[in-house]
């Protein structure tokens, strides 16, 4: 069974980039989410293996998702996406249960890594 993945990034263009990554590498995309609150309800109702979050996004952010997701599932797989000089954000979804972090722009072979480390 391939590993299912929900992919958290406000900007479109992203969630394309990552999915297609993914896709090609025979991940499983159950679904998207634009922002936090979007993310923590698709966590809910798809139930991933693993999710991969923005964090700078409108409404809620994705170290505020990554903590309400945390709260409701402990084992939840988060991995977070952040663009250069976000280090210390980094820091605080680490230290909030994030298991690994992507910057962007993405690289394939970095994405699959993080990916396949973090499902062990």
């Amino acid at each position: 069974m391939s590993n299912r993945i929900l992919v958290v990034d406000d900007a479109a263009f992203m969630r394309m980039m990552i999915k297609d990554i993914l896709v090609k590498n025979g991940f499983d995309v159950v679904g998207e989410a634009v922002d936090g609150v979007q993310a923590v309800e698709k966590y809910n109702e798809l139930k991933p293996d693993l999710v991969t979050m923005d964090i700078t996004m409108p409404e809620k952010d994705g170290i505020a998702a990554l903590k309400e997701i945390k709260a409701i599932d402990p084992n939840a797989k988060i991995i977070m996406c952040s663009a250069m000089g976000q280090q210390a954000m980094v820091i605080d979804a680490i230290q909030a249960g994030a298991k690994d972090f992507i910057v962007k722009p993405f690289q394939a072979d970095r994405v699959i890594e993080a990916i396949k480390k973090t499902l062990g």
